[in-house]
């Protein structure tokens, strides 16, 4: 039987993760989510790997039952891999938020190749998770020796619902240390570690892989297609470019803020400033900077969780107070510790000094990847209210969109799977967001580059306003 074309997307966060289901017209019909359990083994940190996929195949189960779904998909944060042996782990897999002890990172840090062959910046924790295959390599060198398979985190999860074990590029060209984006092949870390041999074969994200079984009380077994995962943030940019947007910069924005930018060039991207080279679902480097944007407005906030009014905004502008880098590792300013600077604000003025402070690093960011673009904002800042609109007072010669969805990586995920359908159902929902005109913004935004002691980045000459 001719599986249906609902579809069922993990979109599998670090902190949240999500299942959506689609109508075959691309409309959400459920969605549910789960919080991955990070514990302790052997003095690391690892996932509870058993658990998610527990919560994975019940809610997959249920989904099926009320929607009839014949296609499986994963969207998955970056940094995280498994090492696999046929069919077990060989160690569980890694919570790339540590850091190896000094001795050893000495030891592994000389190994990495140069920026110029793998655009992925040195990076703290594992954050290039080459850096974390390399630790659990110095911690017992039978990590990789049993190990027949090394796989990223949304083909670990294919190969637990098929068995079938490939590589996907958007993944592996994620700053890993991993990939050379200008030769499109493995980087020279691969092959001096001798780890070319447990790269499983590529196959292009949405490719079908296999099936999954689905039994029920109440029918007969039903076959879902699984189709091979992609990484998030190339998820968030392959949906607006199906949807019509070609020269644009992109803001996907969730526990990171990940800016991708095409038309910036390479010999642009400063490792200093956690600018890297991502790669698209094609093979395609995609110039990029990012920081740790939602983390960091959580922590700066307080956990503040509801709008932001305007007058919170200008009390925060006329009072002085200002959020300075940096809140959480990596990004743009590293080695800078995240501080208050003025009056002390609590509730929702430290929330608007904290939304203040992630538009700036924004704005920032966007000056570094020469975005003089189109600019399309996604993801989880955009619920925050104000966040498109204060960077449209910042930028007024480049339109900004922002999605009605919210959720570019679960909808791009979507895509490449209606693409191997034959089906296009999404249409360009964006909405273009109106400058705040907040008094005494510009002259905020100058004090704070000030303040933060950020040298004025390189910007290229304006050019005509693009639209999607």
């Amino acid at each position: 039987m001719t599986p249906s074309n609902v579809i069922a997307v993990f979109d599998l966060g670090k902190t949240n993760s999500k299942l959506f289901v689609f109508g075959a017209d691309g409309s959400v019909l459920s969605e549910t989510r789960t919080k991955p359990s990070w514990i302790e083994y052997g003095g690391l940190r690892v996932l509870d790997d058993e658990a998610l996929f527990d919560w994975m195949k019940a809610s997959l189960k249920q989904a099926a039952l009320d929607h009839s779904v014949g296609h499986i998909m994963f969207s998955g944060h970056g940094c995280t891999f498994a090492l696999v042996d046929h069919d077990k782990l060989v160690h569980p897999v890694l919570d790339y938020e540590q850091e190896p002890p000094q001795s050893l990172a000495d030891r592994i840090d000389m190994q990495v190749p140069a920026f110029r062959e793998t655009f992925s910046p040195r990076l703290p924790l594992g954050f290039n998770y080459g850096r974390h295959i390399l630790w659990l390599e110095a911690i017992n060198p039978d990590n990789l020796s049993y190990a027949d398979a090394i796989l990223a985190y949304p083909q670990f999860w294919s190969w637990k619902f098929t068995g079938h074990k490939v590589s996907e590029v958007s993944y592996i060209g994620c700053h890993s240390h991993l990939w050379a984006p200008l030769r499109g092949d493995f980087s020279s870390l691969v092959d001096g570690r001798g780890w070319r041999e447990k790269m499983p074969a590529f196959e292009r994200a949405g490719t079908a892989l296999g099936n999954w079984e689905i039994g029920s009380d109440e029918s007969d077994t039903v076959s879902v297609v699984v189709h091979n995962g992609v990484h998030d943030s190339n998820s968030a940019l392959y949906y607006y470019r199906s949807v019509g947007f070609q020269d644009f910069t992109l803001v996907s924005t969730g526990t990171w803020v990940v800016i991708f930018n095409s038309a910036c060039p390479l010999d642009a991207l400063d490792e200093n400033r956690d600018m890297l080279a991502n790669v698209t679902v094609d093979g395609k480097p995609a110039p990029t900077i990012r920081f740790m944007g939602g983390r960091e407005y959580d922590l700066a906030s307080g956990g503040w969780n509801k709008p932001i009014s305007i007058d919170a905004m200008s009390r925060v502008i006329a009072k002085g107070v200002f959020a300075l880098p940096s809140f959480a590792p990596g990004g743009p300013m590293q080695g800078f510790e995240g501080r208050f600077l003025g009056p002390e604000v609590e509730g929702e003025e430290r929330a608007a000094a904290a939304l203040l402070y992630v538009v700036l690093m924004t704005n920032l960011s966007l000056d570094l990847i020469q975005s003089q673009n189109a600019i399309v904002i996604d993801g989880g800042l955009v619920k925050t209210g104000l966040f498109a609109e204060l960077l449209a007072q910042l930028r007024p010669s480049q339109p900004i969109f922002t999605s009605a969805t919210a959720e570019g990586s679960a909808f791009g995920a979507a895509a490449l799977v209606f693409d191997t359908l034959g089906k296009k159902p999404f249409v360009n929902e964006t909405k273009k967001a109106a400058p705040l005109q907040l008094f005494g913004l510009e002259a905020y935004r100058e004090t704070w580059r000030a303040l933060s002691e950020i040298e004025e980045p390189q910007v290229v000459s304006p050019r005509k306003e693009l639209h999607a």
